[in-house]
């Protein structure tokens, strides 16, 4: 008689599912690098004032840029229509206007191309057995994820077509933050399905490594309204800010809390605090972690964190003093996104590869 029984594969990961991993995993890191370079021109498009160039969300027909010069003048015939033009940007040429159109529309195109990276894949590796049950909601949330943040893009533009001359700050940091929660999301399930030389860490150095993802992305939150404000453009001292330690005139509109989002002197202050606060926080998660593993890989890597952040912190002031050139600040973007990374990589590593699933084989 033949019986079905449940049971589970020992830790070892059996050949083909170490094979099937593999793969996947060589997937998510390319779904990394291209949501990396759609992170760093939509950082560029931000400096150089190109975001709003499109004023129309086309999903499908904007692939095609204009192939003609009736074309490229009815796109800038749109654009004169805005208060940006009208107000900053009165009697740009034509081939000005087609320089911030290229970096809007590379950044759309590389946002499309991110979901065709992300979706054909999935499919594939899907249909073909090579997910993982635990896999198939963690994708798909990301997936989910990511058809929301193209909503974001377009509401974040729109909010500068008609009373504003720029973006929203708070649609800005939002759509710079689901992003990086995205990036973040894709190296931790990529990071699960990795080998890993040490064991699990203890929970308290795993809290402490989730704290730090959180706080890297509360600060990326952070500069994302800084640039918003375009909040790096003044108070170009470093460690004194307008000539002290805690400037003054921090909170000088009224309600207290709208100085956090709309002044540029105290957005700009609170990053700095948050830059403090998340090396002190980086710096106890090292001591903590060597203190109870002591030479492990997890004290390792959170060495390394350390050490990232602290040369995040330099690229930051650097580009605050020289008052934010562009490729110094494309740096400092990118620098947070390697931060984020390995912080996001660390925490899942802290606890370890994801378990063999649980396998139903029959018995005769």
């Amino acid at each position: 008689m033949t019986s079905i029984a449940e049971t589970t594969i020992p830790s070892a990961v059996p050949v083909d599912d170490r094979r099937n991993r593999l793969w996947v995993r060589l997937w998510l890191y390319a779904v990394l690098v291209t949501l990396f370079a759609l992170v760093i021109v939509g950082g560029a498009t931000r400096l150089t004032d190109s975001g709003l160039s499109i004023t129309e969300w086309k999903p499908i027909h904007g692939v095609i840029p204009p192939l003609s010069e009736a074309e490229w003048q009815e796109e800038l015939d749109k654009y004169r229509q805005i208060p940006e033009y009208q107000q900053i940007n009165k009697g740009m040429s034509l081939d000005a206007f087609k320089t911030i159109y290229w970096w809007e529309w590379g950044h759309r195109l590389l946002a499309r191309g991110v979901g065709f990276v992300f979706a054909l894949p999935l499919a594939f590796f899907w249909l073909t057995g090579r997910l993982e049950r635990r896999l198939k909601p963690k994708l798909l949330g990301i997936l989910g994820l990511g058809a929301l943040q193209g909503a974001i893009g377009w509401w974040m533009v729109a909010s500068g077509l008609v009373d504003r001359v720029d973006v929203s700050q708070y649609r800005l940091a939002t759509h710079l933050t689901i992003a990086c929660v995205i990036f973040a999301a894709v190296m931790v399930v990529a990071r699960g399905l990795a080998p890993h030389s040490g064991g699990r860490a203890v929970p308290r150095v795993q809290n402490l490594a989730g704290w730090l993802v959180f706080a890297v992305l509360f600060q990326i939150y952070l500069g994302g309204l800084v640039a918003g404000l375009d909040a790096g453009m003044t108070y170009n001292t470093w460690p004194l800010m307008d000539g002290a330690i805690v400037p003054q005139g921090l909170f000088a509109q009224s309600p207290a809390w709208l100085n956090l989002f709309e002044k540029p002197k105290t957005v700009q202050f609170v990053h700095r605090l948050g830059a403090y606060a998340l090396l002190l926080l980086a710096l106890w998660h090292c001591v903590e972690t060597w203190r109870r593993a002591p030479g492990s890989t997890h004290a390792r890597r959170a060495v390394i964190l350390l050490l990232l952040i602290c040369i995040q912190a330099a690229i930051g002031i650097a580009t605050l003093l020289m008052v934010v050139p562009l490729g110094w600040a494309l740096a400092h973007q990118a620098m947070a996104l390697m931060v984020l990374g390995f912080a996001a990589a660390h925490w899942r590593a802290t606890k370890g590869a994801y378990p063999p699933e649980t396998r139903v084989e029959l018995r005769s």
